[in-house]
């Protein structure tokens, strides 16, 4: 796939035009993908535009001059899947869950939840590791013949087709050009799961808990965060940026509000298109 954003960001302010958009921007489909929604579920107020979704692996000429984000979820099924999905559906907008094996099997809810994520076509699912390290993470990468084996039980058991993956608790990359790893104790392990066919992908930009884990802070300074790493050209791959957090974050009114208002205010600008992450540029030069 040509990759149309490679050039570096221009130096020009994003998310300061809320309020220039015309508030009549046109729903149409997420991702190329049809829209299944009840007539009561869909978005056909005014009061809430939806931008303009470019297909996944065709090129766009309307797309050569706005930002890509890649919206991510970790950790489920867990607490606040649903509340993601109704999120997404109602913002008409795709999404990618990485997600755990073991917790798709521990509640008779969780199960339910994976049948949800994987019946939506606004979600992609990828590979989160099969026991999240059992968040011991300092054991579990000391061993990185164990942590392909986990990765390659949590593929096999949730039957993911591509090998799209994100290491638990670390912001690691390896994706051909890209070779990046938060904690250098974690780096064979990573080495190991490229070697066995993975894409490993971390993320530019994560909306983090309080301790109560809820999200911490208003989505108005989750904007200005990506704006200013566009706008200082801060992402892994010049306009496309990957952004995280977890399902479990999503369980109460606040959250779900934030989360909501922060994708809708990126909507407005129509600046930005929304892609599912196997659409990321290098991971497109590999799958393909």
């Amino acid at each position: 796939m040509k990759n149309l954003f490679a050039e570096k960001s221009r130096n020009m302010t994003f998310l300061g035009m809320f309020a220039l958009v015309s508030a009549t921007s046109t729903l149409i489909n997420s991702c190329n993908q049809k829209n299944d929604l009840k007539d009561s579920e869909k978005i056909t107020s005014k009061d809430h535009p939806v931008a303009k979704i470019v297909p996944e692996l065709e090129e766009d000429e309307e797309a050569t001059d706005k930002r890509v984000i890649y919206l991510t979820f970790d950790d489920g099924p867990n607490r606040g899947t649903e509340n993601l999905l109704k999120i997404l559906r109602k913002r008409n907008i795709c999404a990618t869950a990485f997600i755990v094996g073991k917790h798709s099997y521990d509640s008779n809810k969780q199960k339910k939840d994976l049948e949800l994520l994987k019946s939506d076509p606004l979600i992609e699912l990828a590979n989160h590791s099969f026991s999240h390290a059992h968040n011991k993470y300092f054991n579990f990468y000391k061993n990185p013949e164990a942590v392909v084996h986990d990765f390659d039980r949590a593929k096999d058991s949730l039957k993911l087709h591509d090998k799209i993956a994100r290491t638990p608790g670390r912001n690691i990359w390896r994706l051909n050009n890209i070779n990046v790893t938060d904690i250098k104790s974690s780096a064979l392990a990573a080495d190991n799961l490229q070697k066995a066919g993975y894409k490993v992908v971390g993320w530019d930009l994560e909306w983090k808990p309080t301790n109560k884990m809820v999200l911490k802070g208003s989505h108005q300074a989750m904007l200005k965060k990506v704006d200013s790493i566009f706008f200082n050209d801060l992402e892994k791959t010049s306009r496309h940026l990957v952004f995280l957090t977890h399902d479990q974050y999503l369980s109460d009114t606040d959250s779900i509000n934030e989360l909501d208002l922060f994708i809708e205010k990126l909507q407005k600008t129509n600046r930005f298109v929304f892609r599912k992450i196997s659409a990321y540029p290098i991971i497109n030069e590999v799958l393909n």
